[in-house]
């Protein structure tokens, strides 16, 4: 079967590709070639535009033009573009947003009879772009086209400075997860970012995304309680930053502003400590260990070490002092250590509807070995899946085979790893691409936030959407909550979301504000990483069609926001990203580093592309 679909693929392209004998060679006038083979085009669009309207009479300019765009690249049209750029005429390349006005216009240009007006026209499709771009992103910034959004953190419910910050720095819209956090932190940016908004007299627009059936893997059975003191050492050994632990009373806050390990210890013993003291140990291993007082807070006392230690509860603490002599305390308890799997290739993985996961077993006195197990926070999928069909974990780092299924469990053989194996942790995200999962768009989580998101955003992410019943439905739901005003995102981040996007078009623009979100991330897994810049050109195009605001997300100029420093590979990412209409950032230390360099790179590119289409102004770098 396999074989005949490729056969026929094979087959098919060599029809495509196939020379076709010039107009001239079958006696036939080019010109009258031309107009022949557009005539047909354009009957088929307006075809295509009857059976839409007969769905949806009150069908307005966006949703025929993109009914007009649909029937025009049903069909390659490759060796027609190549003859009309011969005569130098408009080759339909640019065609997305007004694609029967164009043709008609090029039907005049080779004399045909001019035919009735289109539905609209270059400036008509312009201007109805960028209305809608306004209704749901607001007024572009100045000097700038595309806006910038930006993922709020935890910490913008409470830090006054955040938000301000991001403001100045340029964000235009706030992105709010719902995956993270409560009702009460998400009230509380949306209350902070409306007050620095009127403060700056600058709009800005709150989008808060609902999390969705996200599937994800269950919780693993921790490791043990041991922490690792590690110092960084360069090429030759030398210590070049001792480790670092912060040392805090117990059932005592810890400052954000500490990014490294903390313990917990009696607080007597704490109070005691003087900088330059030496606390003296024996570790984990039997290793005698040292780390030096290197400075006192006030959440607790920081120590450093220029050795690698190991420590468990049960440890004792010492501090040898000339006057008053030993002063010893234990580690009495500290958190285990995360639970992780270890895959490799070759190796089988059970996934099932709840457990504990562990890692694989060996045969005990029964006689039986147990594979690596882990559950699912959505058991219900499971029943779905049917042998053979692909499965990845963690963003697509592990990759696999169902060899079985039943209803509770699946049997996994792990195909894609690194040489050495891969971690797998708990709450990390499944893709199932090749299966037909039934799920609903609106999980219980996201009916609740709904309330919240009706009341305090402009526009709300409807997360995994698969079909129009699942915009429908949301739909439906913000009537019920008096919010038929809400913006509305479509989050494409699964196979059949790009399958279906056509049809959560149309459903979408059913006169609300309407967009799409490129989430790049899940979409790479799902259809496969060497095909996403086919994917981000695909729905680049029809959105435009469907004069519909397009989000460029996930990945943009992660590496900075994350470490400060760029990659080559993501600037120019994000250098095309100027032809979507928002880009959005993930938070990350540098995040305001990061909006700093997009705002700039955004600035610099609009003067050489709008959206999809280059702007060929002089090129000063020859002149």
């Amino acid at each position: 079967m396999q074989g005949g679909q490729t056969a026929r693929s094979v087959e098919h392209a060599v029809n495509i590709v196939a020379p076709e004998a010039p107009a001239a060679e079958r006696g036939e006038d080019p010109r009258a070639a031309l107009i022949r083979e557009l005539q047909v085009i354009r009957k088929s669009m307006l075809a295509a535009e009857a059976r839409r309207l007969a769905l949806h009479p009150q069908a307005g300019a966006s949703e025929r033009n993109l009914a007009h765009y649909l029937a025009f690249r049903r069909h390659d049209h490759r060796r027609l573009q190549g003859r009309l750029a011969e005569m130098g005429l408009s080759s339909l390349g640019r065609a997305e947003t007004h694609v029967l006005a164009n043709v008609d216009k090029v039907l005049k240009l080779l004399g045909a009879q001019p035919p009735a007006e289109a539905p609209i026209g270059y400036r008509g499709s312009q201007a109805l772009d960028q209305q809608h771009v306004e209704a749901l992103f607001g007024p572009p910034p100045s000097g700038r086209r595309t806006h910038i959004m930006v993922t709020l953190p935890s910490a913008a419910a409470t830090d006054p400075v955040l938000i301000p910050s991001l403001l100045r720095s340029g964000m235009d819209v706030a992105r709010i997860n719902c995956a993270h956090d409560d009702a009460e932190a998400w009230i509380a940016m949306a209350t902070r970012l409306r007050s620095a908004a009127q403060a700056a007299g600058r709009p800005v627009r709150i989008l808060m995304d609902l999390a969705g059936p996200k599937l994800r893997t269950g919780p693993i059975a921790p490791g043990p309680q041991v922490l690792k003191l590690k110092p960084r050492r360069d090429a030759f050994g030398a210590v070049t930053a001792p480790s670092r632990l912060l040392l805090h009373p117990r059932c005592s806050g810890v400052s954000a502003s500490f990014a490294g390990h903390t313990l917990e210890l009696d607080a007597h013993w704490l109070s005691q400590l003087q900088e330059g003291e030496r606390i003296q140990l024996i570790d984990a291993r039997g290793r005698k260990r040292q780390l030096q007082v290197a400075e006192l807070r006030d959440d607790g006392v920081v120590v450093q070490g220029e050795r690698t230690a190991y420590l468990r509860p049960g440890i004792r603490l010492v501090v040898q002092r000339p006057k008053t002599g030993a002063s010893a305390t234990e580690i009495r308890d500290m958190p285990a250590q995360p639970g992780q799997l270890h895959l490799s290739r070759g190796q089988m993985l059970r996934l099932t509807s709840q457990g504990l996961g562990h890692d694989a077993r060996p045969a005990g006195a029964e006689g039986r070995a147990a594979p690596a197990t882990i559950a699912c926070t959505l058991p219900e999928v499971l029943a779905q899946v049917r042998e053979g069909e692909r499965i990845w974990f963690d963003d697509g780092r592990i990759g696999g085979i169902v060899r079985r299924a039943t209803n509770h469990r699946l049997d996994i053989e792990i195909t894609e790893a690194g040489a050495d194996g891969e971690s797998l942790a708990a709450d990390k995200g499944i893709n199932l691409p090749d299966s037909h999962l039934e799920l609903p768009a609106l999980t219980d989580k996201d009916l609740a936030d709904l309330a919240v998101v009706a009341r305090y955003a402009d526009m709300v992410g409807l997360s995994f959407v698969q079909s129009a019943a699942d915009v429908r439905s949301l739909h439906q739901r913000l009537d019920a909550l008096c919010a038929s005003q809400l913006g509305v995102v479509l989050k494409i981040e699964t196979r059949r979301g790009f399958e279906n996007l056509p049809e959560l078009l149309f459903a979408a623009l059913a006169g609300r504000p309407a967009g799409v979100m490129i989430a790049r991330g899940d979409l790479a897994v799902e259809c496969g990483f060497e095909r996403l810049a086919e994917l981000q050109e695909e729905i680049l195009w029809v959105c435009e069609a469907a004069h519909m605001p397009v989000v460029w997300a996930t990945q943009v100029l992660e590496n900075l926001a994350k470490t400060g420093r760029p990659s080559r590979a993501e600037i120019t990412d994000a250098a095309m990203g100027v032809r979507a209409d928002c880009v959005m950032l993930n938070k990350g230390a540098h995040i305001l580093e990061a909006m700093r360099t997009l705002d700039d790179i955004l600035r610099r590119m609009q003067e050489h592309q709008s959206k999809k289409r280059s702007l060929l102004r002089a090129l000063k770098a020859w002149g």
